[in-house]
């Protein structure tokens, strides 16, 4: 197995690999243009409901995980382009037993950051337990446990608001899916810890008549005012409204401060306001993108008559609308370009930070040997007697898209112990594919397979595969921006083409590493609950063995 060599980069509070920095050259998708200006997105990755701080010159970003361990991302930057994950705040996601098990669109939805007292603070919801706050001192942590600040099912992004006086705050939204509640944002007085609410809350502000779905705010004070920045009317077709008052509880004015407009970028909303050293107001937000899941956008920012104007107002009418690109943020020193690693040459003994499971990790889902061997391995763990597909197999480990087009290929060795012991490359989603190597009575086949609604349990459908001669071989999926329309697929699926995701995947396998033959037929990737797709590694067989099989990933690599 080949071996690289790690350098350390020292950054304040903490430090990353050179192998992470390195990646940025061969990144399918990177924001910084190298000429003084940036494109959006920032990041083309699924970083959903971000909110950002800056501390010094340094800042820190963190989004929702839903149901994907290890929770609560944090990424930094020192110019709000370049940005690179440090760690996740969430090791393991409580009530633990719920977790041990798959919860699809269930866990972290949007959470605040926030520095106060030397100290960072998160604060996320569960919309089915209540309200959390996970500490520290170091940002890439380590974090404290969890601490339930309010349980109360339906009670969703919470932010934290320290005034002047002292005083601490949280507001929040709420989901009537769980609740029978929505549209409404909801203060409450907290302790100065920040540990417990003092009140049963207050509504602040009702948007069902102008701003229905109103949820995720954040909470900032500037010139005398108290603002509360949170997104309006919906995901997909929503828009960015600023409320200010003078009272922390209101009566609070409103303006609509950013919108799709003539744009591409739909639903702009949702997200953090942060301020440079140098003075210069920016927004991070994110824009639904189906399949690749939300990704994230900077926006530069304007006061207008104390009313932040985001964006840029191209038809005049006080509203802004996304830029796609723009000059990147004043900085004092420069900033080297950067994006959360990808590839994984699995020679650490630690799993790649990009890395996931649907559900709280187990002792035996996979064990890196990169010190010693220089991979990855994952063994052939037995399915729930009562699983009809992949949709809850929770020893699945995958990352985000990284960018509209890209590829991904890795290099495996398949140990099978028995027969129908099964490895692979798989696109995760409602709908889903993978392309395999599976242990037969008549040997090693490869193929693919596709899953169409596994949400609700539906089968899968396994297409033609070809024998293989060598327990050694690569994986590859081609992904590329664009509606599916290959007649195969059409028909597969049986469904109206625009009923499917934007990003189109293209199977392939090798022998040798060099020579790759594609293999089934194209399949439009799927978002899953409330998420994107992932690309994803697994390792499965059905019934149990004394001493299960296993695959040795000697490595897993993005490119263009």
């Amino acid at each position: 197995m080949k071996k690289t060599i790690v350098g350390v980069l020292l950054l304040s509070f903490f430090s990353v690999t050179q192998a992470q920095l390195t990646t940025t050259i061969n990144q399918p998708w990177v924001a910084d243009k190298g000429d003084g200006t940036y494109q959006n997105p920032v990041l083309h990755a699924d970083y959903s409901d971000p909110d950002a701080i800056r501390v010094g010159n340094d800042y820190y970003l963190v989004a929702s995980s839903f149901n994907f361990v290890p929770g609560l991302p944090i990424l930094h930057s020192k110019d709000l382009v370049n940005w690179t994950l440090i760690g996740h705040a969430l090791g393991k996601q409580p009530p633990f037993e719920r977790f041990q098990h798959v919860q699809p669109g269930g866990g972290v939805w949007a959470p605040a950051i926030r520095y106060h007292n030397n100290e960072f603070y998160i604060y996320y919801p569960d919309p089915d337990e209540g309200i959390y706050v996970v500490k520290a001192k170091n940002p890439a942590g380590p974090w404290s446990a969890p601490i339930m600040v309010k349980k109360a099912k339906g009670w969703i992004d919470p932010c934290p608001f320290w005034d002047e006086d002292g005083k601490a705050y949280l507001v929040n939204g709420m989901a009537g899916s769980r609740s029978g509640i929505k549209s409404c944002l909801i203060m409450n007085r907290m302790n100065a810890e920040g540990t417990a609410l003092l009140d049963d809350g207050a509504i602040v502000f009702d948007g069902h008549e102008k701003h229905p779905t109103i949820e995720g705010p954040k909470m900032y004070k500037r010139n005398g005012y108290y603002y509360l920045l949170a997104p309006a009317g919906g995901v997909g077709k929503g828009w960015q409204l600023a409320l200010r008052s003078k009272n922390i509880y209101g009566p609070y004015e409103e303006k609509i401060v950013l919108e799709q407009g003539t744009s591409p970028i739909n639903g702009p909303h949702q997200g953090g306001l942060v301020t440079t050293p140098l003075g210069e107001s920016w927004f991070l937000h994110f824009q639904d993108k189906d399949a690749y899941g939300r990704i994230l956008h900077l926006q530069p920012v304007k006061w207008v008559n104390d009313w932040p104007l985001m964006g840029e107002d191209k038809d005049g009418n006080g509203i802004g609308e996304p830029v796609l690109t723009y000059t990147k943020p004043k900085v004092t020193t420069s900033v080297a370009k950067a994006v959360p690693a990808t590839s994984d040459e699995f020679n650490d003994s630690q799993l790649g930070l990009q890395w996931q499971f649907g559900a709280n990790r187990q002792s035996n889902f996979c064990f890196p040997a990169g010190k010693a061997y220089g991979f990855l391995r994952l063994f052939n763990l037995p399915m729930a007697d009562t699983a009809k597909n992949l949709w809850l197999v929770p020893n699945i480990v995958s990352q985000k898209f990284p960018a509209p087009n890209f590829t991904a290929t890795t290099k495996l060795t398949f140990t099978p112990r028995t027969n129908d012991e099964e490895v692979g490359l798989m696109i995760t989603g409602i709908d889903y594919s993978y392309l395999s190597v599976k242990q037969t009575a008549n040997g090693l086949v490869i193929g693919q397979t596709i899953c169409i609604d596994a949400e609700h349990g539906q089968p899968e459908q396994k297409l033609s595969t070809v024998a293989l001669k060598n327990a050694t071989v690569y994986l590859r999926v081609v992904v590329q921006n664009v509606l599916p329309s290959d007649t195969d697929y059409k028909q597969l699926n049986k469904a109206e083409n625009s009923d499917y995701g934007n990003a189109r995947c293209q199977f392939s396998y090798s022998t040798n590493g060099t020579d790759f033959s594609p293999i089934g037929v194209i399949f439009g990737a799927k978002k899953g609950k409330w998420v994107g797709s992932n690309i994803g590694l697994f390792a499965i067989r059905k019934g149990k063995t004394y001493e299960t099989g296993y695959a040795d990933f000697d490595w897993f690599r993005m490119s263009k």
